[in-house]
């Protein structure tokens, strides 16, 4: 997420308490608002400036990276609890403008049978998989 943390070990939070005297404020504070790409870059929290910073930013390259890979992996262990999967949607701000992270995200997922058209998923196209895919990848529109 842009500030909010992702997983975490319910052990953390005394951790840092009895470690940094951090007060359950301070750990809510941290989690919610100074966390995720925010807590990983330390400059932004938005991924288009991260995207443009990645040439000179290595924070920014690696929030981005954990980003992409927390999300395939949640595709992954999704895909394994249901027995695979019949529909991959991007929604929400990076997934419904954002046709970079799409692709990072996508790729190396064809043993899943996702395959996004690099000319549709440009665009911003409701349907954004190839034909070669057996997974029906589309863009839906957050209301």
């Amino acid at each position: 997420m842009s500030t909010r943390s992702g997983d975490l070990d319910p052990g953390l939070a005394p951790f840092l308490e009895r470690t940094e005297k951090l007060t359950t404020q301070q750990f809510y504070k941290m989690v919610n608002h100074e966390s995720g790409l925010l807590g990983i870059s330390e400059t932004s929290s938005d991924m288009r400036d991260l995207l443009a910073q990645e040439k000179d930013d290595v924070r920014a390259v690696e929030a981005v990276a954990l980003f992409c890979y927390q999300a395939k992996k949640w595709i992954g262990s999704f895909a394994a609890a249901l027995g695979g999967l019949d529909t991959l949607v991007f929604a929400g701000g990076i997934g419904e403008n954002c046709p970079l992270i799409r692709a990072r995200i996508g790729e190396g997922l064809g043993f899943l049978g996702i395959e996004i058209n690099e000319e549709h998923n440009a665009k911003n196209a409701p349907v954004i998989s190839s034909n070669a895919g057996r997974v029906h990848v589309s863009i839906i529109r957050t209301d």
